[in-house]
Formats: C-alpha cells, sequence, structure tokens
C-alpha cells in the first residue's frame, strides 16, 4: 500500500511537502511518480524516478520549483513544492510500479499502485 500525505491549504508563494509512504514494498525497488488532478482536468504526471533511480523527471509546469528526493531508509518519497501557485491546486497522488519502462514514466496507465491521494490547495 501507498499512503500520501502532507497537502494542505497554503498562500501563493508558499510551500509544502508531501510524503509517499510505502508499506509491504521496498520502494527503491519501484518507478514511482507523483501525478496530481484538478477538477474537470487529466491526471497529469509532476515529477518521478524510473526503477533505478537513475532518471528523474520533473514537469515543465513544476520545474525549478518542486523537488522530488526518496529516503530509502525510511521507505519513502517526498516531493517538495516551493513557490507554490493557484494552478498547482489539485489532488495529488502518489503511485508505483515495478516493471514499468522509463519511456512510460509519465503514463498514469502502467502504474499498478496508487496512494489515496491527498489535496493541495493554493489560494491567491
Amino acid at each position: 500500500q501507498l499512503q500520501a500525505s502532507g497537502g494542505g491549504l497554503v498562500q501563493a508563494g508558499g510551500s509544502l511537502r508531501l510524503s509517499c509512504v510505502a508499506s509491504g514494498r521496498t520502494l527503491s525497488r519501484y518507478a514511482v511518480a507523483w501525478f496530481r488532478q484538478a477538477p474537470g482536468k487529466e491526471r497529469e504526471y509532476v515529477a518521478g524516478y524510473s526503477r533505478t533511480g537513475g532518471y528523474t523527471y520533473h514537469a515543465d509546469s513544476v520545474k525549478g520549483r518542486f523537488t522530488i528526493s526518496r529516503d530509502n531508509a525510511k521507505n519513502t518519497v517526498y516531493l517538495q513544492m516551493n513557490s507554490l501557485k493557484p494552478e498547482d491546486t489539485a489532488v495529488y497522488y502518489c503511485a508505483a510500479d515495478s516493471s514499468i519502462i522509463t519511456l512510460s514514466l509519465r503514463d498514469p496507465v502502467q502504474y499498478d499502485y496508487w496512494g489515496q491521494g491527498t489535496q493541495v490547495t493554493v489560494s491567491s
């Protein structure tokens, strides 16, 4: 199971750190990603790691503001979100998969395991 947490209400320009904790799985063996979905929009890839951890991707919309990181000892992946904007408002999900290829990292359909989502609301 994946457990996402850390969302909340923040003013524009503020920061939040999301956490994705795994139970029953060793996240360092998985490709792990953060997605987000705003009302009426498709699920969007935000950031993630490849299975080996050798490839890290941040969407252009968050590059320079969001950073994905991992703590293998805690079996946790984080998403540090700085300089938040109202357009970052969404439900954020973490996802993991053990067999996904690098070219498919941004495709939510390819992920087998999902957390329950955490709401991030950025006020203007």
